[in-house]
């Protein structure tokens, strides 16, 4: 016992993660709440487990969170599945007809006692008993286009049981007919087409039905090729034949038909044409949808003219309930329509038939070889809420966990194993049965289902008084239940709740934030709709009001806690929607340039800088101008920083540079009036830079220089006027000159002495007389 406890602890301990989420969302008052919580919940059966005023719902848990918070192991209360085989009898090998039923299928009967949620497995072994007896029912089509196709099946008799003693010692063959309904527009309704529907020229023909069963099943050779010989063409007007009609009265009318209850049924449907189905009848007027019965009169189906076609999911169902599998062999213009009904029939195959039908015994065994090589484990209907999965085990399996199993390629006489897993969701009323079966065999394993989901706790003192709740109450798996007048984790406080309300307001506000009810002095805090509880010593904690992100609350990343997403590891935001990574944030190895945080992957800047990497501050004071003193106090030792330089301007470094190029730059007056010109580069962090410097300020000359600068000037000007005036005045002296010398040349007067300085021995020659 102490085994199989362990074991099972350890099973639930390994499924721990599971149930977390399972346990804290329901509404757990009792043990049994808990049971049916989840499959892997337990209860914590322990006095004193729980804490003042802590619900009792902490009592269920998983097994390793319920030892973690101190509950032993003895008073770990859980509910584990059940199975019984009832009966199992073994495999048969071969048939033999001595035996009542040969088995394929073992176990036969097994019934299981389910946890809700919890899965039970358990293998299912089917082996193909070698001779297994085999049922063929040959239905032909016996309209007109057919007729050279029952000329060859009245001469394939001895072939077909020839090929069938091949499969088996133990097989049986029928034959039936089928046209379509004796109505308009199906079939000509004139009297005399209804008794002779073929051409005049054909004399061997008989007069039109809907279906008609010629032969039972039988091992004579003989009376089967007599009774096909007896078969005649007959007619109707339409293409599509009533194909459904008769493979349903077939697999109805078993006992008209002669199925046995030991063997492998085949209905082997042969046809030219495609089918009517359900609906198809109100072109005749029929309205009565068909019935699902036998209705065979002297071997003829008599309603015919009265109800309509089956559909396909009628005549699948009976198909699958009688066990029959069906073989369509058609010829290439209706092919591609009956493989579209085979996906709709289960265990059905289409073969390819020959224009006269002359390949019909090979198509009829390889579909045989197909049918029976390929075996498909299914369940009937099945009780609400329980689910059902197959895993197969075998050479060339089908998919593992889906609601059929399949295994390819058996061989007859070899065994293969099913693993077949139940689960139910919920707790069921009452035992439900459903049944187990390969398709087209009847060999069936029955399942009996009951759920268990109580807990059987083992108190001491059950049923009377006990001192752990203060003798006025009864111990319940743990837990207290209060007599009359009496309320409280013990039982210890009477049901006046005036003095208890006080220290339950937070604020003075309202009693529990009016989400719980303050007992004993303690909130113990109400549940919500969807099963979680509020929480907090004032139930003022709700896990679902959290942020959401995609309709998930915390993105499904993340737990909801007190209205704040706790995230799980590798994912960040305020609903988790974000995985970490600062990608997108970081450039040269900074992250948002140090003036901002990543948060999901980009960048929240500080005030003023925009994203996507916080480089640009528009809204911030131009650095050019911020940063002016700091300049010509680092490069120049002057101005208003010039004494505290290294302090005030420890976030910016300099260098000076012969020239800054043609990239954008500062050019600013300093405080001594000089032109400063630098270039700045903001670097990481927030009013870090870097300046560089022109090597000289273009800075203005002294006042001294300036103002002798100006009387020289001046004094130049007044000596160079005064020069120019000189200049001027002896030009014009110059000019007067000139005129004077001119005038005096052209004077008359010649040169003589004046005759007031003559002397005695002077000669005076007149002018005028120059001479002879």
């Amino acid at each position: 016992m102490k085994s199989s406890y362990s074991l099972l602890l350890l099973v639930l301990m390994l499924s721990s993660g599971v149930c977390e989420e399972v346990c804290s969302r329901a509404q757990i008052n009792s043990c049994s709440d808990c049971i049916r919580t989840g499959p892997f919940c337990a209860w914590c059966q322990q006095l004193n487990f729980t804490k003042a005023g802590e619900q009792e719902a902490v009592r269920c848990d998983t097994v390793a969170k319920l030892r973690t918070r101190g509950c032993n192991g003895e008073d770990i209360i859980t509910v584990i599945n059940h199975r019984t085989v009832v009966k199992d009898q073994p495999l048969s090998q071969t048939f033999d007809q001595k035996e009542k039923e040969p088995v394929q299928l073992r176990p036969q009967e097994i019934r299981l006692k389910l946890r809700p949620g919890l899965p039970v497995s358990f293998s299912v072994h089917f082996k193909q008993v070698q001779g297994y007896p085999v049922d063929l029912y040959y239905l032909m089509d016996l309209s007109f286009s057919m007729n050279d196709d029952l000329q060859n099946v009245k001469k394939l008799g001895n072939q077909l049981f020839t090929a069938l003693e091949a499969i088996t010692q133990h097989g049986r063959i029928g034959f039936g007919a089928f046209v379509d309904k004796t109505v308009l527009p199906f079939t000509n309704t004139n009297p005399q087409k209804l008794q002779k529907p073929c051409d005049n020229s054909l004399v061997a023909c008989q007069a039109a039905f809907g279906y008609r069963h010629v032969l039972s099943l039988t091992q004579s050779k003989e009376q089967f090729r007599i009774e096909v010989d007896k078969q005649h063409i007959s007619g109707n007007l339409d293409s599509p034949e009533g194909s459904l009609d008769a493979m349903m009265q077939a697999t109805v009318c078993g006992d008209r038909i002669g199925w046995r209850n030991s063997s492998t049924r085949l209905l082997v449907l042969t046809t030219d044409a495609g089918f009517h189905m359900a609906g198809d009848g109100k072109l005749a007027g029929i309205l009565e949808p068909n019935d699902e019965r036998c209705h065979l009169h002297n071997n003829l189906y008599t309603s015919s003219s009265n109800t309509d076609y089956p559909s396909v999911g009628q005549l699948a169902l009976q198909l699958e309930k009688q066990n029959i599998q069906p073989i369509f062999a058609v010829t290439d213009e209706v092919y591609d329509i009956y493989q579209e009904l085979s996906k709709m029939i289960p265990k059905s195959v289409v073969g390819r038939l020959s224009a006269d039908s002359s390949n019909v015994v090979k198509l009829i065994t390889d579909a045989y070889n197909s049918l029976s090589s390929k075996v498909t484990l299914t369940h009937g209907p099945l009780p609400e809420n329980v689910q059902v999965t197959y895993s197969p085990k075998c050479d060339d399996p089908g998919p593992s966990g889906g609601s059929t199993g399949v295994c390819n390629g058996v061989q007859q006489g070899k065994e293969i194993t099913f693993e077949v897993q139940v689960v139910s969701s919920s707790c069921l009323s009452s035992p439900q049965t459903f049944s187990i079966s390969p398709l087209g065999i009847k060999d069936s394993l029955t399942v009996t289902v009951e759920s268990d989901c109580d807990c059987k706790c083992h108190d001491k003192l059950q049923g009377a008084l006990h001192p752990h709740c203060s003798f006025q109450g009864t111990v319940e798996c743990g837990m207290c239940r209060c007599t009359e007048g009496f309320l409280g984790q013990f039982c210890n406080c009477s049901s006046d709740r005036r003095a208890q309300t006080e220290s339950c307001r937070r604020d003075n506000g309202t009693e529990c934030e009016g989400r719980g009810t303050c007992v004993c002095g303690r909130c113990q805090c109400h549940s919500k709709p969807s099963g979680t509880f509020y929480h907090g010593a004032f139930c003022e904690c709700d896990d679902e009001q959290c942020d959401y992100h995609l309709n998930e609350l915390c993105a499904g990343k993340g737990k909801c806690h007190c209205g704040k997403c706790q995230c799980n590891p590798g994912y960040e935001g305020d609903a988790c929607q974000c995985a970490v990574s600062r990608e997108s944030c970081t450039r040269n190895g900074a992250e948002c340039n140090g003036r901002g945080t990543c948060k999901c992957n980009a960048c929240e800047c500080d005030s003023g800088y925009l994203p996507p990497l916080c480089l640009l501050c528009p809204s911030c004071p131009d650095p050019c101008n911020a940063k002016l003193s700091c300049v010509e106090c680092l490069a120049f030792d002057v101005g208003p920083f010039k004494k505290n330089c290294s302090v005030a301007c420890s976030s910016v470094s300099h260098q000076k540079v012969p020239h800054l190029g043609n990239a954008r730059h500062c050019e600013l007056k300093d405080s001594e009036g000089c032109w400063v010109r630098y270039r700045l580069q903001q670097l990481v962090g927030r009013d870090r830079y870097s300046a560089d410097v022109l090597e000289q300020r273009d800075c203005p000359p002294s006042l001294v220089a300036i103002v002798a600068a100006s009387v020289a000037s001046v004094a130049l000007v007044g000596i160079l006027l005064l020069l120019l005036v000189k200049l001027l005045l002896y030009m014009r002296d110059l000019k007067e000159f000139r005129r004077f010398e001119n005038e005096k040349k052209k004077s008359r007067w010649a040169q003589a002495d004046n005759p007031l300085f003559k002397n005695a021995t002077t000669t005076v020659t007149n002018p005028t007389f120059t001479g002879e």
